[in-house]
């Protein structure tokens, strides 16, 4: 396979900074704008988005069957304009019950960006150009968020009014990607009434891919792993370690930061080797670095304990380094091209689901013992590095050995010759 156009990359990247400054503006403000507007108290504004949110999980399967039916792109797109246009009647909203009517979309939409994007990928580049893409992805991302939460604060630091300029902002940004990503053409097959082929058996065939749901399983620890730093991390900080509240925005900006920077150099070096290895390694290093934060409730405090806390949050850094954009390829070219929809939507409730728990699974372990929950979340994400490089005899090899397109192209060509000859 040839490789993209630099105008089909360029469109998608722009298409996804868009979206990244828009969701930077929303998401930390999520809960105090509807306070603001509504005069709710935050716990049952909290209620509302959890069983939004609940429902949108619950509808995870039909995105899987809508993106094998009509393409990633199909689904995307309608998941953008779906989330606008619910932003767009968020001024309006004036009691419990309109804003339950307004977040049920965001949530569905937002249930069917993560397996739509995932497809839209893998149909878009293939070998390790899907690998440096996600990697750029990921470092656009989190730089785009970062532009997004400046935007927002200025806006508030203004006026209260800013409240609108950041939804309307937001739901802006949705439409603006929507119309980039609309005009990518991925070459998708397609039936006579403009669908996309699927193989039938639905579900069924994701339910016997084995090494598939193996791999999903395994990334369950993992997938609570990256929910310390923004759910865990704060409350033993502040409460366990008596550390200032300051230092936790700190550390969360060396993350975003490190990942901004550092994603694309760390993954051109990655695709020289096998994703399971590297997928492996990061939640190995995610063990090692929740072993470090277990012992900082050691120390002492001062430069100490100071330290520690930015060596084990590097640590961290350096797994989801290793983890996260080549997990996402090693995935998608797991997934069999014609349910890749299906599949894909399996595979993001071990996203979701420990997403959803977090809150509770961890607040529950600080409870019993800080220390425990770090060593039960290094014992957890050591076995799945361990478990990922057992199934990587039983995965695709495609899957496991990224291949440039240009070589997949080359020994297409050579096949061909010989067979001519």
């Amino acid at each position: 396979m040839t490789r993209k156009p630099f105008s089909v990359r360029f469109k998608y990247m722009l298409g996804m900074v868009v979206d990244a400054t828009g969701s930077g503006m929303y998401l930390p403000l999520s809960l105090l704008y509807f306070h603001h507007v509504t005069g709710l108290p935050l716990t049952q504004v909290g209620a509302i988005v959890t069983t939004a949110a609940v429902i949108g999980l619950v509808s995870n399967p039909v995105a899987g069957v809508l993106i094998d039916r009509f393409s990633a792109r199909t689904v995307l797109v309608g998941g953008y304009v779906l989330r606008a246009s619910a932003f767009c009647a968020y001024p309006l909203v004036d009691n419990g019950a309109a804003m339950f009517a307004v977040m049920l979309p965001v949530a569905l939409g937002d249930t069917s960006y993560p397996p739509a994007i995932q497809s839209f990928v893998a149909e878009i580049v293939q070998g390790t150009e899907r690998d440096k893409l996600l990697a750029l992805q990921r470092s656009l991302r989190n730089a785009g968020m970062g532009v997004g939460g400046l935007l927002a604060g200025a806006a508030l630091a203004l006026d209260e009014s800013g409240f609108y300029f950041v939804v309307l902002g937001a739901a802006a940004g949705y439409l603006l990607s929507a119309g980039l990503l609309s005009t990518i053409r991925t070459g998708t097959p397609a039936r006579s009434g403009g669908g996309r082929v699927s193989r039938r058996g639905g579900y069924r065939m994701v339910a016997r891919n084995r090494p598939f749901l193996g791999l999903t399983l395994l990334n369950v620890p993992t997938a609570f792993g990256y929910m310390v730093l923004s759910v865990a991390l704060p409350v033993y900080l502040t409460r366990e370690l008596d550390a200032p509240v300051s230092l936790v925005g700190v550390l969360y900006a060396v993350n975003t930061v490190g990942i901004a920077v550092l994603q694309i150099p760390v993954t051109r070096v990655l695709v020289k080797y096998r994703r399971t290895r590297a997928v492996a390694l990061g939640a190995g290093i995610f063990a090692l670095s929740f072993v470090g934060f277990a012992v900082l409730g050691v120390l002492s405090t001062g430069a100490v304990l100071i330290a520690g806390v930015f060596a084990a949050t590097a640590a961290f850094t350096a797994g989801e380094l290793l983890h996260g954009a080549t997990a996402s390829a090693l995935v998608a070219q797991a997934a069999p091209e014609e349910t890749r929809g299906r599949h894909l939507a399996v595979y993001q409730l071990s996203w979701a689901v420990p997403i959803a728990l977090a809150p509770t699974v961890f607040t529950a372990l600080l409870s019993v013992s800080a220390t425990g929950m770090w060593l039960v979340l290094a014992v957890a994400t050591a076995g799945s590095a361990l478990g990922v490089l057992r199934l990587e005899r039983d995965l695709p090899p495609a899957s496991v050995h990224p291949v440039p397109p240009e070589a997949g192209a080359a020994a297409s060509r050579t096949g061909s010759t010989r067979k001519a000859a």
